[in-house]
C-alpha cells in the first residue's frame, strides 16, 4: 500500500542528486558514480543501526570490480515501521466510499474509493569520509526541500490499468542534520528526519459474482459497477383542482 510512496521518494531524491553541486573532491566522485550507486534503502529507521548499515554498504561492489569496496559518500534511506494518521488540521480522510470515474479510463467505468491520510517518518543518513562533504550534502538537501515547488511529490497508484497521482507532502523542511556517533574518526554521519503526509487510495470494484458493467478484462482490469441503462415511467394521474391530470404530459 505504501510501496508507491517509497518509489516516489526515490525519484524525488534523484532530482536532488541531479542538482547537487560538487563542492568537495568526494562530491565530484559521488556525482560521477551515478544515483543508483550512492543511495540505498534500509529496512527501517537508522539511528540505532547506522554503523551496521554502513558496514553492509561498504561490503557491496559498486564499480563492477569484486575487490573494490563501495565508496563514500552514501545516503542511506530508512522508513519507520510505525504509522500515524495525519492530523485533521492538515488533511482529511475519505472514510466512506464515494463513486468515481478514473480520469484517463477509456472504458468509463465507475468504481468506489476511500482515501487514507497517513504520516510516514523517513530518515536519511549521510555517510561520508570527511565532515565538509557531509555538511555540504546536508545543507544542499535542506535547501532543495525548502523550495516551495519541492515541498512534496506525487506517488503513482495503478488501478484498472490506470495511473493516478496522489500527493505526499514533506513536513518541517528546516529539520536539522544531527550528528550520529560512529565510533570512528574517519567517518562522519549526519541524520535528517522528515515526516511525509501521504494520501493513499483504496479502490473497490465489484466481485466476480456481483452485478457489474462487463467492461473488465481480468484481475488487473476489473469491471466497474453497473450503470442505469434505462428508466421507464408509467402513466400516473393526480387530482389538481378537482380534475384528473396526466403527470407524464
Amino acid at each position: 500500500m505504501f510501496e508507491p510512496v517509497k518509489i516516489a521518494l526515490g525519484e524525488y531524491l534523484q532530482g536532488f542528486y541531479n542538482e547537487l553541486v560538487p563542492t568537495t573532491p568526494a562530491l565530484k566522485e559521488f556525482k560521477k558514480r551515478g544515483f543508483s550507486y550512492g543511495f540505498v534503502y534500509a529496512p527501517s529507521r537508522l539511528v540505532d543501526q547506522a554503523s551496521d548499515m554502513l558496514a553492509a554498504w561498504q561490503k557491496n561492489d559498486t564499480t563492477g570490480k569484486p575487490t573494490t569496496p563501495a565508496k563514500l559518500p552514501v545516503i542511506i534511506i530508512g522508513m519507520a515501521k510505525d504509522y500515524t494518521p495525519t492530523g485533521r488540521d492538515f488533511n482529511y480522510q475519505i472514510s466512506d466510499s464515494v463513486e468515481i470515474m478514473l480520469p484517463d479510463d477509456a472504458k468509463e467505468r465507475y468504481f468506489e474509493v476511500k482515501t487514507i491520510a497517513g504520516d510516514l517518518r523517513v530518515q536519511l543518513v549521510i555517510c561520508t569520509s570527511d565532515e565538509a562533504t557531509a555538511k555540504s550534502i546536508a545543507a544542499q538537501l535542506l535547501l532543495y526541500v525548502d523550495s516551495p515547488v519541492r515541498r512534496g511529490f506525487d506517488a503513482v497508484y495503478t488501478f484498472a490499468k490506470n495511473d493516478v497521482r496522489f500527493p505526499c507532502q514533506i513536513e518541517a523542511p528546516d529539520s536539522p542534520a544531527s550528528s550520529v556517533d560512529t565510533g570512528s574518526s574517519n567517518v562522519t554521519m549526519l541524520a535528517i528526519d522528515f515526516n511525509l503526509h501521504c494520501t493513499v487510495p483504496l479502490y473497490s470494484a465489484p466481485d466476480e459474482n456481483e452485478p457489474n458493467d462487463g467492461k473488465g478484462s481480468g484481475p488487473d482490469d476489473p469491471s466497474g459497477f453497473p450503470l442505469v441503462q434505462q428508466v421507464n415511467q408509467e402513466d400516473q394521474t393526480t387530482v389538481r383542482n378537482g380534475r384528473d391530470v396526466d403527470v407524464t404530459d
